[in-house]
């Protein structure tokens, strides 16, 4: 019975480790990484976007690697996909990370 006691001692506080570091750190990240790859995965042609830069301007092309982004009258840009930060629009921001969770 006294070994039973010494083992929980033990052992409990990596127990109670773990579960804080679950709800904590690992869970929010990975709902993080979840919204994201769901903001990525639903840009096209004609969405407004801020680049993660702070640049505003509307995609022209979209593809699996980079994106065009006009960002003035005659001027485009080439970047990566995952330099998009966000929506211009915080609904469709909104709506995107809703449809992820």
């Amino acid at each position: 019975m006294n070994d039973l006691f010494f083992v929980a001692n033990t052992v409990a506080p990596f127990i109670i480790m773990i579960a804080i570091f679950y709800f904590l750190l690992w869970r929010p990240q990975k709902q993080d990484q979840k919204k994201r790859q769901a903001l990525l995965d639903s840009l096209k042609k004609g969405d407004k976007i801020i680049t993660v830069g702070g640049i505003y301007g509307t995609l022209t092309k979209v593809g699996p690697q980079k994106v065009t982004v006009k960002i003035a009258e005659g001027v485009e840009i080439e970047m990566a996909r995952t330099s998009v930060g966000t929506f211009q629009d915080a609904d469709k921001t909104a709506d995107v990370e809703k449809s992820a969770s």
